[in-house]
C-alpha cells in the first residue's frame, strides 16, 4: 500500500467513488514548503466528477512555516494510478515529507515540479 496525501477533491467521498469504486479512510497531516492556490479546470471529465470549476493546487514556497493540511490515505499502485488518471495535466505526483515524518505521494503544481523527478 501506498500513502497519498490528498488536500483537495480527493477527499470528498464521491469524488473517491467515482475514480477508486470507494471510499478512502485516512488521518489528517500536514505538508511543509507549500501553499495552496486555485486552478481552474476545463477537462470535461474531471469537471464531470467533482463538479467544481476550480480545483486547489499546491505552489512551493520553500518555507517550512508554510504548511497545508490535508488527509493521507492508504491506497494501492493501482488506485495511484487512477488517482493520476483523474488528475489534470497542470498537476504532478511527487513523493514528499509530511509534518508526521512520513512520506506520501502528493500532487503538485506542474510547474513547480519541473526538473523535479516525478512517479
Amino acid at each position: 500500500m501506498a500513502l497519498l496525501f490528498s488536500y483537495g477533491t480527493l477527499r470528498d467521498p464521491a469524488v473517491q467513488r467515482a475514480t477508486f469504486g470507494r471510499e478512502l479512510s485516512g488521518r489528517h497531516d500536514d505538508l511543509l514548503g507549500y501553499q495552496v492556490s486555485m486552478l481552474e479546470i476545463t477537462d470535461p471529465q474531471v469537471l464531470a466528477v467533482s463538479g467544481q470549476t476550480h480545483h486547489p493546487i499546491l505552489q512551493a514556497t520553500g518555507d517550512p512555516d508554510d504548511h497545508v493540511q490535508g488527509m493521507v490515505f492508504e491506497v494501492t499502485d493501482a488506485e495511484l494510478l487512477l488517482a493520476d488518471d483523474y488528475e489534470v495535466d497542470d498537476y504532478r505526483r511527487l513523493l514528499a515529507p509530511l509534518g508526521s515524518g512520513e512520506s506520501a505521494w502528493v500532487y503538485v503544481s506542474a510547474d513547480d515540479a519541473a526538473g523535479l523527478p516525478e512517479a
